[in-house]
């Protein structure tokens, strides 16, 4: 099998999954409760530091043009519209996207939801704009990290940035499970594919030179501890239920939970300079 009908291959598994646990148990993250939580703050759908680097590159989100591809959940989505930006809604899960234009509708949000391949966006024009964002959980379904990148890059204009907030890589070779020792799970360098539906467990220097290679111009870059326990739970397991705060709490201490040391997510804001062409 050559490399495109294998990456075909890839693709169609991850959607087709990603078309099934959306009515399976992906529900739970677009409850009412989930939602109204958005509407009365829409910065809870961010990591503090992760939204004020945000700030940082568009002080002003009324009127913003934003990009969200592999929008999953749409909570970031949700949150830029209700903070004033005109947000278009990408990902390659008809099912995701329809559940969250279901809400949008329910709410009166024009938001402009777009099926598409994050590494290609065919649909999605070029130059078009200010500002495009990625979040947690986007990198581990792309297979060619370049292509990603020099689609993000087209679809901004010129001065326009880009963030990504994802995991730590440096968490991957442990499989991310809280635990009172350290066990290695792959080597770092192991990137993967894994699974019968493949995820990939890119390294910083894959997803920082991708980024560099499309032409984007790196900024900013900040290593951050989760906000609370749950980070250390798997919750499409209902792992949480139950656990009391105290519980939880004790999951982000490093004494009890060796890999609480090291930083839980990474975020980077890169800039596609005003010179470059598309």
């Amino acid at each position: 099998m050559d490399n495109n009908n294998h990456n075909i291959n890839h693709i169609g598994t991850i959607k087709n999954s990603w078309n099934e646990w959306s009515e399976t148990w992906y529900p739970k993250y677009r409850t009412t409760e989930v939602i109204s939580k958005i509407i009365q703050n829409p910065l809870t759908a961010f990591h503090p530091t992760a939204y004020a680097m945000i700030r940082k590159v568009l002080p002003n989100l009324q009127g913003a043009r934003i990009c969200v591809p592999s929008s999953g959940d749409n909570h970031a989505v949700f949150a830029f519209h209700l903070l004033g930006a005109k947000v278009t809604s990408c990902d390659i899960s008809e099912n995701q996207l329809a559940n969250s234009a279901r809400i949008a509708r329910e709410q009166g949000w024009d938001i402009e939801f777009v099926c598409d391949d994050t590494m290609q966006l065919n649909k999605v024009k070029s130059g078009e704009f200010d500002f495009v964002f990625t979040s947690n959980g986007v990198h581990v379904w792309i297979n060619d990290l370049h292509a990603m990148y020099h689609t993000i890059h087209r679809i901004l204009n010129n001065g326009g940035s880009y963030m990504m907030f994802d995991i730590h890589p440096f968490l991957r070779p442990f499989g991310i499970q809280a635990a009172a020792q350290i066990k290695v799970v792959n080597p770092y360098d192991a990137t993967g594919p894994f699974g019968e539906v493949p995820t990939y467990k890119w390294r910083i220097q894959d997803l920082i030179n991708a980024m560099i290679a499309s032409g984007l111009n790196v900024k900013q870059l900040e290593e951050m501890f989760a906000e609370d326990g749950t980070f250390w739970v798997d919750e499409s397991k209902d792992e949480e239920i139950g656990m009391s705060r105290q519980q939880l709490d004790q999951l982000c201490n490093w004494r009890s939970n060796p890999l609480a040391a090291l930083p839980q997510w990474l975020a980077v804001v890169a800039v596609k300079n005003c010179t470059q062409g598309d």
